[in-house]
């Protein structure tokens, strides 16, 4: 391999093969993208951060995941915030948090939630230049040291090959790592391996997830009980999936009114009478609305007569900002994909699936959805600088291999997924656990009544329903990128922790 070198000038002949010829680099010596099994990088920072000042450690790096006989068969990239100089420090509760996806990094939740670091966007969330972080001064590592963890092929974490030197097959990975079961198996054994090495396990223990993540904490919730024998303290779900609940058919159509209704109020696309009203005041009207006649319509079917389904139309499209017509021609069933296209289609605009919020603009004004997702590429555009620049120029992780905003992590297994049955167990073995939902009323995609509905569900007998709280907020999935709702979140989440801590030898039992 020959070593170019260019010169402004000409040089004689002899000259140039002396200056153009370099040695040989060896193929063992050729630089390589690939993750190192274990390793960490070390620094040490300040913060200000619920009205106190005081110093933590940041670790970041790869810690393997292991097989059954022992063998390292992937590197997961984590970063770790310890507050320094506090008393008793193993006894700190620990928050171990997971986006979702499935296949999405924790970048989200890291920089823009409970970390140290927040978010450079403006007070509503949209993206500002110049890209960075800044300093949070919501995080709940005042109250709690946090790691946050990237599964398989997300953020720098990846596959490792076998002792043969080859990589798995395809089949292999999905089998190890890539669905619903899984997934929470192998993440259950690097929690454990996580908390031996950094002696936390006598600290009160927590989990978050958003999204997907919340269908991976609720597993892990039992696998970690069940299997690891490790109890925790509380399971935040953030913008919460369906956990394994079903709600298909008139349930999943008539849980979608009441965010069409919050949605529509934000734009201002409801009538005067309506718009009038304060949005916490709209919303447990359409939701009696929602429970007490829309969904029994919907039940009905083809048995619901003329004029009943004539009045009820009326209502949703009084409540949701569409025309009667509309919801008459969806027989009472308007898709959430229909309604980001139609709610502002005469202003020539679409609404976000994942925050309704932020307006996309579409080749065409006619159509059944929109041709993007607003929200998702406005993140993209503040997240991925500012996590790429974070993790390599402030907390000094050096690597060449690309961030994963998105891995590829499909086909994901999706069978048996019990998670959210499986949490009320976890629920039902502990008395010590409890359980925190987090939801944005304009969130379309993991709308804020199906979490509601999920927290019905969870126990259907109404036992431990004094260990389920909700709280919502007048944003989108991620509720934190509204500055308020940052500051509105991480108090909550504040709250929950000091309280689910019970008090010095308070046992756990009914």
């Amino acid at each position: 391999m020959l070593t170019k070198i260019r010169y402004p000038f000409a040089l004689p002949a002899v000259l140039a093969v002396l200056f153009l010829t370099a040695s040989p680099i060896h193929a063992a010596e050729l630089p390589s993208a690939k993750i190192v099994a274990e390793e960490q990088v070390v620094t040490e920072h300040r913060a200000q951060i619920n009205g106190e000042r005081f110093r933590y450690r940041a670790t970041t790096g790869t810690q393997p995941v292991f097989n059954e006989a022992g063998d390292a068969i992937a590197a997961l990239h984590y970063t770790y915030y310890q507050r320094l100089e506090v008393k008793e420090p193993h006894n700190r509760p620990l928050l171990i948090s997971f986006n979702g996806g499935p296949g999405s990094a924790s970048v989200w939740m890291h920089i823009a939630y409970t970390g140290p670091k927040s978010l450079r966007v403006d007070d509503e969330g949209f993206p500002i230049m110049p890209y960075g972080v800044k300093d949070n001064p919501y995080s709940v590592l005042d109250v709690a040291d946090i790691v946050f963890v990237n599964p398989v092929n997300t953020g720098y974490s990846r596959v490792l090959p076998g002792a043969d030197g080859k990589m798995p097959s395809r089949d292999e990975q999905q089998k190890m790592f890539f669905g619903v079961n899984a997934d929470v198996k192998y993440l259950a054994d690097w929690v454990n391996t996580f908390v031996t090495r950094n002696e936390r396990w006598r600290s009160p223990k927590y989990l978050i997830g958003e999204s997907y993540g919340t269908t991976r904490v609720s597993g892990l919730a039992l696998e970690l009980q069940n299997r690891q024998w490790m109890y925790l303290n509380g399971v935040i779900l953030v913008s919460p999936t369906d956990i394994g609940i079903e709600r298909d058919g008139p349930v999943k159509a008539a849980n979608r009114l009441p965010y069409f209704a919050a949605a529509a109020w934000y734009h201002k696309a409801l009538s005067a009478d309506l718009q009038s009203k304060d949005l916490l005041e709209l919303l447990p009207e359409v939701e009696r609305f929602t429970l007490d006649e829309y969904l029994p319509a919907l039940a009905k079917g083809a048995m619901l007569s003329a004029a009943d389904k004539q009045r009820i139309a009326e209502q949703v499209a009084k409540y949701s900002g569409l025309k009667v017509t509309e919801v008459l021609r969806s027989n009472l069933d308007v898709s959430t994909q229909y309604f980001w296209k139609e709610l502002l289609r005469d202003r020539g605009q679409t609404v976000g699936r994942l925050d309704s919020r932020y307006l996309g603009l579409d080749e065409k004004d006619v159509g059944e959805r929109p041709d993007y997702n607003s929200e998702l590429t406005s993140w993209l555009h503040s997240f991925t600088p500012a996590i790429n620049y974070y993790l390599r120029e402030e907390l000094g992780y050096k690597t060449d291999l690309k961030y994963n905003m998105f891995g590829p992590v499909h086909p994901w297994d999706r069978n048996n997924d019990n998670t959210g049955a499986n949490l009320r167990q976890a629920m039902a073995q502990n008395p010590y656990l409890n359980v925190l939902i987090q939801s944005g009323y304009y969130d379309g995609a993991t709308n804020y009544f199906d979490a509601k509905y999920n927290m019905w569900h969870i126990d259907p007998s109404g036992k431990m329903a004094d260990r389920l709280s909700f709280k919502g907020y007048r944003s989108g999935h991620m509720m934190y990128l509204r500055n308020e709702d940052l500051r509105l979140s991480n108090e909550d989440l504040r709250e929950f922790i000091k309280e689910t801590i019970p008090a010095s030898g308070e046992p756990a039992k009914y």
